[in-house]
């Protein structure tokens, strides 16, 4: 565990977060358990022993997130950071330029921010939570724009850590991920002021307990933002994958767009907004040398894009935002 959370702890404590705080210490300890992943050793080294130059550079609000300049290092610091940063494949969400180098993710996670960032409240001074968060790319940007605190909890531990050496090489700031998943906030919290949710609803078995936690993290009059894969199709439609979606085991649930709006309504929100629908290209998702697996393109029928290779309905997602009431 690398970060300092004593500003976490304290912003907490000032809201209705508070109850989290007699259970969060121990639950990011057990998540950088270094005897849980047999790599965590070998990453929090990396972070601990990085030693980077003075610089200026920091630059949250364009598409790539970018901290320091190639200027600031020497040839060989460069290499041995790039060698540092490759430890930590694969790099699934960004892009980041990190003093010279740049981090081609598999997704192009600033085409989502281009698509929502004009549709939700202003987040200036907002108190903000990031479902699922990945390597905390969109906190960033969430912090650019102007949030007060924003955290970000996502389980899987290489995610976390990507986000530690990250952040290490800014420097103090009031933006953290924590390895945890949504359940490990109590029930009823009602602290946030904007909460987002981005592929995350389709993974969950019970997509209707997914929308109340989320609700139950939200203030009265709370925003989320939810983001997910959606079917074509009228209200009551969705599909729900016999085995495999996408190549994917984890995928229960797809509505259609109608059939979010319902689940949204019955789960207490309101002012609900469908405000993007766009369907995936290989353009957004793609195999690069900082993810060299398997993306999209290889999850889809060869002969028909619009197919995934099981013969359903290739990705499609949509953006909505809506109020908890």
């Amino acid at each position: 565990m690398t970060d300092d959370y004593a500003h976490l702890f304290a912003t907490l404590a000032e809201t209705k977060a508070a109850a989290w705080l007699d259970v969060l210490p121990e639950q990011i300890a057990a998540g950088f358990n270094i005897s849980t992943h047999g790599t965590s050793a070998h990453w929090q080294t990396i972070i601990k022993n990085l030693q980077l130059p003075t610089f200026s550079v920091r630059e949250l609000n364009s598409d790539t997130v970018q901290i320091g300049l190639a200027s600031d290092l020497t040839r060989e610091q460069q290499a041995q950071l790039k060698t540092d940063l490759m430890a930590f494949h694969p790099w699934r969400k960004g892009p980041y330029n990190l003093f010279g180098i740049k981090i081609d993710t598999e997704w192009r996670s600033d085409w989502k921010w281009q698509r929502l960032q004009p549709h939700i409240s202003p987040l200036k001074n907002r108190l903000v939570l990031d479902v699922g968060c990945g390597n905390g790319y969109h906190c960033w940007r969430m912090l650019g724009a102007g949030a007060k605190t924003v955290i970000g909890i996502d389980p899987t531990l290489i995610n976390v850590m990507q986000f530690q050496l990250i952040k290490k090489m800014h420097g103090t700031a009031p933006v953290y991920v924590l390895p945890v998943g949504i359940e490990a906030l109590p029930y009823g919290m009602k602290a946030f002021d904007t909460v987002f949710s981005m592929g995350v609803l389709y993974h969950r078995r019970s997509p209707l307990d997914h929308l109340i936690e989320l609700r139950e993290t939200l203030k009265t009059g709370g925003e989320l933002v939810l983001e997910t894969l959606i079917i074509e199709g009228n209200l009551g439609d969705t599909l729900l994958p016999e085995d495999r979606y996408a190549k994917m085991r984890n995928v229960w649930f797809l509505p259609s767009a109608d059939t979010l709006i319902s689940w949204l309504k019955r789960c207490g929100f309101g002012k609900i907004r469908l405000v993007d629908v766009n369907k995936t290209s290989t353009a957004e998702q793609r195999s690069t040398d900082w993810m060299t697996f398997y993306s999209l393109a290889n999850f889809l029928d060869p002969n028909n894009p619009n197919l995934t290779c099981e013969g359903l309905p290739a990705p499609m997602r949509a953006i909505v935002i809506a109020q908890a009431t």
